[in-house]
């Protein structure tokens, strides 16, 4: 006659691999940088005079992609290859240029008083974009922002962007604001009868 091997009870594993669920689910953390960040410009002043507000056009450049994914910046057919380097131009107005953004004497904190472009990227889209043409065309506007940081942080820190410390990279953000306002989708590309 053999001996007999005990049987380990198993009903009791269901509950602690539950528990053990349970316990990760609620100390597990999810990352919360997710997503497309957007500083959307302030609301003109009512006060403002209509004069002010058209100079204020010079500020204001409008991206425009059709239900056929065609790209308008301006009133310029523009390829997203090209989209990076006009909008470094619009920001950083190199040349002062009287038809592209002028720029506000800021005094930051940590470098003194500095020019600041008022610009403002308005993103406007069809409700027939495709996704990865919107994909696309952010990605172009967000890296000539993060270019500019570049360039701005090695002039004021000889560091890039990336390996400066979270307050240069506030005072970098100040000198180089990310200002893309993005409109409801609609039928930009719409035939009117």
């Amino acid at each position: 006659m053999g001996k007999k091997t005990p049987e380990i009870n198993s009903s009791s594993t269901a509950d602690i691999a539950f528990l053990l669920l349970c316990y990760f689910l609620m100390t597990t953390t999810m990352g919360s940088h997710t997503g497309l960040s957007r500083r959307l410009p302030p609301m003109p002043d009512p006060n403002q005079k209509a004069e002010d507000q058209k100079v204020n056009r010079r500020n204001l450049i409008v991206v425009k992609i059709n239900s056929q994914d065609r790209l308008m910046a301006g009133n310029e057919a523009l390829d997203v290859s090209m989209l990076k380097e006009r909008t470094k131009i619009f920001l950083s107005n190199p040349t002062d240029d009287p038809n592209l953004p002028d720029k506000e004497v800021k005094d930051i904190e940590g470098l003194g008083k500095r020019p600041v472009s008022k610009g403002v990227i308005s993103l406007q889209n069809d409700r027939g974009t495709s996704y990865q043409a919107y994909i696309a065309v952010q990605n172009e506007l967000v890296k000539a922002v993060n270019e500019l940081r570049d360039e701005a942080s090695m002039r004021e820190f000889g560091k890039k962007f990336a390996q400066l410390d979270e307050d240069r990279q506030g005072i970098i953000k100040e000198l180089v604001p990310q200002q893309i306002s993005e409109a409801e989708p609609k039928d930009v590309g719409k035939r009117r009868r």
